[in-house]
């Protein structure tokens, strides 16, 4: 049972204990679920592993507060543990500090002075087609709807505008089979696939400049497969290549773009996110960052689901108290500090009293 009085650092703890990895968070979903129905004030429905929790106030506005319950696999970093202003744990800055912010808010503020959604969801850390959000968007976009949203995700306390697109391709060097005792009889894949990582060290990322934010790209090969048996030239190597791209460009100009980078290899698209434009000229996004942010934003370096929101037609930007490179790590963090100044931040501005 999660016990919302309780301090955000001994709740987002509280969250770390109870796994869920993706796939694996109903028990999670159904602690978040039990207590925020407790909350007379907040009309509660769920979808799957997902969990929405609204106000109906007639406010003039509405916003969305949401984060996902789910983390990568555990690595030996549950239960959580508390060292030097540090709560250490699978999940702890990405995102459930976030989630326990969100949490809080619910219980905290009854009576704020924009109708609030708050969006608890389910396998955000794996392919798209599974996302929770995407799930919600497709059977129930009314349970989305807003005039803003804001992301819990790991920003280490700085609002982060917009989002990275992703995109995985899969580049294949072909080849021809043989004898490996008469291997000039064939032509080897695997060598072939050398050429494909020239292309990708001698590659520069762009740094483009999106609506005053400063965004870096990336193009990096994850996977690499190819080989038949110990004694066979192999006909076939596939390099699988991750392309981080500015929200400049669309998921098409990213295609054509990988298509022109390896001319003469056959490229296979095999998942893709659009990226999210900044936005911050809104003005809801720009009285959130005023009175949250102090009038300071940066880009965000990676995917996130404000991609999701933008493609509902609904502003939103990346806020959350954990630090985003400790996302994913074994020794994963987040200072308690940040974690209660973000609560108090955000009851604050919801509370209009900020």
């Amino acid at each position: 049972m999660l016990d919302l009085t309780s301090d955000v650092v001994d709740l987002t703890a509280a969250l770390v204990d109870i796994r869920s990895e993706s796939g694996d968070e109903k028990v999670l979903a159904d602690a978040v679920e039990d207590a925020l129905s407790a909350l007379p004030h907040l009309t509660v429905t769920r979808d799957g592993d997902a969990v929405v929790a609204r106000t109906d106030l007639g406010r003039a506005r509405r916003v969305v507060v949401a984060g996902h319950i789910d983390t990568v696999p555990i690595v030996d970093n549950v239960p959580s543990r508390v060292e030097g202003g540090r709560l250490y744990g699978c999940g702890t800055s990405d995102m459930k500090a976030g989630v326990a912010v969100q949490l809080k808010l619910a219980a905290l503020v009854p009576e704020p002075v924009h109708d609030v959604t708050y969006v608890f969801y389910d396998n955000e850390e794996v392919d798209a087609e599974r996302n929770g959000l995407r799930r919600l968007a497709r059977n129930s976009p009314e349970l989305l709807a807003g005039d803003f949203a804001i992301l819990m995700e790991p920003t280490d306390g700085v609002i982060e505008g917009g989002c990275q697109g992703t995109m995985r391709v899969e580049v294949v060097a072909r080849g021809e089979r043989a004898h490996s005792a008469r291997s000039w009889m064939g032509v080897n894949a695997v060598h072939g696939a050398g050429e494909i990582l020239d292309v990708l060290r001698a590659y520069t990322p762009r740094e483009p400049e999106v609506e005053g934010l400063r965004f870096h790209e990336g193009l990096n090969a994850v996977f690499i497969r190819g080989g038949v048996a110990g004694n066979v030239i192999p006909d076939e190597c596939v390099v699988t290549v991750n392309y981080r791209f500015a929200p400049d460009l669309s998921v098409a100009d990213a295609e054509a773009h990988l298509r022109e980078v390896f001319g003469g290899f056959e490229v296979r698209v095999t998942d893709a996110a659009a990226p999210a434009r900044p936005g911050l000229d809104d003005p809801s996004a720009a009285a959130f960052v005023s009175a949250v942010g102090e009038g300071r934003a940066r880009a965000k370096l990676g995917w996130t689901d404000v991609s999701r929101f933008s493609e509902l037609g609904v502003p939103a930007v990346n806020y959350g108290p954990g630090d985003p490179t400790l996302a994913h790590t074994r020794d994963e963090y987040a200072e308690t500090d940040k974690i209660r100044e973000a609560e108090k931040r955000m009851v604050a501005w919801l509370s209009g009293t900020r």
